[in-house]
């Protein structure tokens, strides 16, 4: 809980992603709690952070938030799997008791846990998201008798941020991958990238629909919402004035922002690693 005297329901949400892809999440928030002010950076000078070691997602998340904080942000929402999975604890740790953090990988295994008619799992990421096993033992030991396989898909990220999506090219990818043994005979399907939901209905379609394709973002957005209640910080007062920064800027994020926000944004540099 924190401290009533010195956080208000006034302050901003804070939002950050290895690049644009957190803008899923964004939107998803923006659409559920329109009364809450958004604040996101996109590290677009770093992505992605997947193939990058806990040690660097590590320092990168610690440095955003801290950049968060001094915005005066009530909380901090890791849009990130691979930030999520391996820089949360740290995060947590530095922001205790200054502000709420939230990542986007609990409220999803919640979610999976708690419907029984799930039997098996599949899990896709970066590698960094995969690699730390996260989604699986957080899974298991909610549910030991569920069945979790997990599959790196590092080319997506790129794929997505490149703008290959909607054509060829990323149905042979995303083909390429979903027909491997890894992730085979499976009932439901996490994305565990917030690029991914972008491509959300191709991947539905590789499985002719009959398999469960779950984004993190409105479960996370939902997440949000019953965390602010429960601290009574939930804003129910319209508020405008949303920031979106990123680290580099190239005319393609801003183009490509438009298919994670679902409106256009100003998005404006910011960058102080230097």
């Amino acid at each position: 809980m924190l401290e009533k005297m010195k956080t208000t329901s006034e302050q901003p949400v804070g939002i950050f992603d290895s690049g644009v892809g957190g803008l899923t999440v964004a939107n998803a928030i923006r659409q559920l709690l329109p009364g809450e002010q958004l604040i996101y950076f996109g590290d677009t000078a770093h992505l992605p952070y997947g193939d990058k070691s806990r040690e660097t997602v590590t320092h990168y998340s610690e440095k955003i938030a801290e950049y968060l904080l001094e915005q005066h942000c009530k909380a901090i929402v890791i849009a990130c799997n691979t930030a999520s999975a391996v820089a949360f604890d740290n995060v947590l740790k530095n922001v205790a008791g200054k502000a709420l953090v939230i990542n986007v990988i609990d409220p999803v295994v919640e979610y999976i846990t708690e419907l029984n008619e799930i039997k098996n799992v599949g899990v896709i990421g970066t590698k960094g998201t995969i690699n730390s096993n996260t989604y699986e033992e957080k899974i298991r030991k909610a549910r030991p008798e569920l069945i979790v396989s997990s599959m790196a898909t590092p080319l997506l990220v790129p794929m997505i941020e490149e703008g290959f999506i909607f054509d060829d090219i990323s149905n042979a990818i995303i083909r390429s991958y979903l027909s491997k043994r890894d992730i085979q005979d499976i009932d439901t399907l996490i994305l565990g990238c917030t690029h991914y939901p972008i491509i959300k209905n191709q991947v539905s379609k590789f499985y002719n629909f009959n398999v469960e394709v779950i984004d993190s973002s409105k479960i996370v957005a939902l997440h949000l919402q019953k965390i602010l209640t429960a601290n009574d910080l939930l804003n129910t007062r319209s508020k405008a004035g949303h920031k979106f920064y990123i680290s580099d800027y190239t005319d393609y994020f801003r183009i490509i922002s438009r298919l994670f926000f679902e409106e256009e944004i100003t998005l404006e540099k910011l960058n102080f690693w230097n």
